[in-house]
């Protein structure tokens, strides 16, 4: 057997490095325990970060009364900081949002309290990996780090109770399987890909056979060729070498991850899968986003937003109550926008004014009452009052 290449090139000088982190032994054990090992999951991630981002950026409300009698208040300073640590109500409201998609329970501090009312003005969120809670003399005791909190400086707000139970159930835990399969099948798809669970390329001779030596003598001399350079490399007769290419789709990863990915998602609630393009079958166009976002607020986020909107109203006055916008949630195109203001003050259940203050316009001197003008003639979705109606 002849040598298939001249001058043979110097061995390159021994590279040391550290080994990647997922080990061969690793890649199949998941460790839930904590919260933030979930988020390693793409799907998981991005749920959690689409429904406490946009619950957290809603502007607050703050209301009296209710009907005719509902009056819009000012929302109070420390409804505008409840951490009391200058990072703000949406900073706040994405830690308690976190707290319960990852763990099913909020516990903090109450620091401060209002000097008129028995309720809380400030309250320090804790890390829900750090709480636990137990019965008593029939009675719920927690601790922060193995310390008892006071009963009178304890906030708790729990999602997903059982009966007999002080704590809410964990969606992490509870869907531990979906979510660690979902995390094994990246960590083995980067070992794969990446830690040499496949040979790169076959070296072969159609003109010869080699025995162990010679076959051992000819990768040394071929690697030798190709390390530290992009020259070409030239072959003598009968040598052949063919790239190993495995397709992510042969190996069954990106089919399996997608489904993982989808399962993760609908942990969280129905539709979040489709907004985040995890759903099988189906596109997203232009004419159904706007539905899909109705969609998401009606059986996804409103469950959230109402929790909160709860816990916020714990923290004003008897009488008050807080509300996050939804409206700012489902911002329409400009001409859809413009279509409902039209109805609404064709039809006077809105005036020129509230309109404008919806569209961020200053007020008019005449935009106080009600559109006077007689309404056009009815058409399909027109509403009229029973006084223009005909008997």
């Amino acid at each position: 057997m002849g040598v298939f290449w001249g001058r043979r090139a110097a061995p390159p000088a021994e590279r040391r490095f550290l080994p990647p982190i997922i080990t061969s032994s690793q890649f199949d054990q998941v460790d839930l325990s904590r919260a933030e090992t979930s988020l390693q999951k793409v799907a998981v991630w991005s749920s959690v970060d689409l429904i406490a981002s946009l619950g957290s950026e809603l502007p607050i409300d703050v209301f009296r009364g209710t009907g005719a009698d509902r009056t819009e208040l000012p929302v109070p300073s420390w409804l505008q900081d409840p951490g009391a640590d200058g990072q703000g109500v949406e900073d706040w409201i994405f830690q308690l949002l976190m707290s319960w998609l990852l763990r099913g329970n909020a516990v903090g501090i109450v620091r401060d309290r209002h000097v008129r009312g028995d309720f809380p003005t400030a309250v320090e969120l804790l890390h829900p990996d750090a709480i636990s809670a137990w019965l008593r003399d029939d009675l719920p005791v927690f601790a922060y780090r193995g310390r008892e909190i006071p009963p009178e400086q304890l906030f708790f707000r729990r999602c997903y109770p059982m009966p007999g139970i002080v704590l809410g159930m964990s969606p992490i835990e509870h869907h531990a399987s979906t979510i660690g399969l979902g995390i094994a099948i990246t960590r083995f798809g980067r070992q794969w890909f990446t830690d040499g669970a496949h040979p790169g390329g076959m070296l072969t001779n159609t003109e010869a056979d080699l025995d162990p030596d010679q076959a051992r003598t000819a990768k040394e001399r071929f690697l030798a060729a190709v390390r530290g350079t992009r020259e070409p490399v030239v072959l003598g007769r009968g040598w052949n070498y063919q790239q190993i290419q495995i397709a992510p789709e042969e190996s069954q990863f990106l089919e399996s991850n997608q489904f993982t990915s989808a399962e993760c998602a609908r942990i969280f609630g129905p539709g979040i899968a489709e907004v985040l393009g995890y759903e099988s079958g189906g596109s997203m166009t232009y004419s159904n986003v706007e539905s899909r976002a109705t969609h998401l607020l009606v059986y996804a986020l409103n469950r959230w937003l109402r929790r909160v909107d709860r816990v916020l109203t714990a923290m004003l006055p008897r009488g008050q109550y807080a509300r996050l916008n939804r409206d700012a949630l489902l911002q329409s195109t400009t001409l859809t926008r413009y279509q409902a203001h039209e109805i609404a003050l064709r039809n006077r259940w809105k005036t020129v004014n509230e309109v404008r203050g919806t569209e961020d316009l200053p007020p008019v001197p005449w935009g106080n009452e009600p559109n006077t003008a007689a309404a056009p003639a009815s058409g399909p979705g027109d509403v009229h009052d029973g006084a223009d109606q005909e008997e």
